[in-house]
């Protein structure tokens, strides 16, 4: 299938780009300049982007899944290419609902990326329309984990270096 749709005006044809859509989803708690990272880079990839947020009730996490969802909306609010929602089901099954082209995976290290791969290949067994794009985070980023950020958090650190510029996360943690 061509990404591209022709039509005809008057005597020209006009080529339309059909719009990509991609899911990055992840438990994001919280959302790291990591995250941030491969988002940016994504866009450069899909035209659309569904940052889509688990909400797996038996994690322990340190935001609510609406928290979660508030700090991402807030962060990307002026972005119209970019949604955020929360979702409670198989990854794949949500990119079919989507009509999404990739799940987008963000990998830090060699121990992520085993785990990536492997995600993929089951992905791929199971949803062999969608494909699964790995993007490696900047090196000087490489440290931050979401776990990292929420031990530091409970230990009363400064976190701000590791979540996205101008995000208070003081703010979402009630």
């Amino acid at each position: 299938m061509s990404p591209e749709r022709h039509t005809q005006c008057g005597r020209y044809t006009i080529a339309q780009q059909t719009m990509k859509t991609a899911i990055f989803p992840g438990t994001f708690d919280p959302f790291t300049r990591g995250h941030q990272a491969v988002v940016e880079e994504a866009l450069g990839l899909f035209d659309h982007l569904v940052i889509a947020i688990g909400d797996n009730c038996s994690k322990h996490t340190l935001l609510t899944a609406e928290n979660r969802l508030r700090l991402i909306e807030d962060l990307y609010a002026a972005d119209p290419r970019i949604e955020c929602i929360t979702y409670d089901t198989l990854t794949g099954e949500l990119a079919r609902r989507w009509n999404a082209a990739a799940i987008v995976r963000g990998v830090r290290n060699t121990v992520d990326f085993e785990y990536e791969r492997t995600m993929a290949q089951i992905n791929r067994r199971i949803f062999p329309e969608i494909t699964t794009v790995v993007l490696f985070t900047p090196p000087d980023l490489t440290d931050i984990a979401s776990s990292t950020v929420r031990e530091l958090l409970a230990f009363g650190h400064d976190v701000s270096d590791m979540v996205p510029e101008g995000i208070d996360i003081g703010k979402y943690l009630h």
